[in-house]
């Protein structure tokens, strides 16, 4: 069965759009030269955002992404309950996992987004999404 939202991402710098649903932010840092009003972020997940280090680690180096999303996932597993609440917004309805990276192929809302659709694909235990 498939589920009855999805998640999609975006760049904090785009316009925000009624076709967006939830948007919420999962970078760490508030990203520069950005209001609140103007980003219009329904929920801040820093708590989903990848480490300092694995972040600074990382820099956007496509060369390093297949080792950022192993290492970020390992992160992730210490947030399950978080990665099973965001799972279980985008079942309900769209959500959008919005981000402040330049690079729109390598970053922490792509890895989480298809973390999310993995998660989709499996049936979750009943209870086992509502998170917070």
């Amino acid at each position: 069965m498939m589920a009855s939202g999805r998640a999609r991402v975006k760049r904090v710098y785009d316009p925000p759009s009624r076709q967006d649903g939830r948007r919420i932010l999962v970078d760490g840092l508030w990203p520069r030269g950005v209001s609140r009003k103007t980003a219009r972020i329904d929920e801040w997940a820093r708590d989903l955002a990848p480490s300092t280090r694995l972040r600074q680690w990382f820099g956007h180096d496509p060369a390093r992404w297949p080792e950022f999303q192993k290492r970020y996932r390992a992160e992730l597993r210490t947030r399950s309950d978080r990665l099973a609440w965001l799972a279980g917004l985008a079942r309900r309805g769209r959500i959008t996992l919005v981000y402040a990276a330049r690079d729109t192929d390598h970053n922490n809302a792509r890895a989480l987004q298809r973390l999310i659709a993995k998660r989709l694909r499996r049936r979750a235990p009943r209870g086992h999404d509502t998170g917070r």
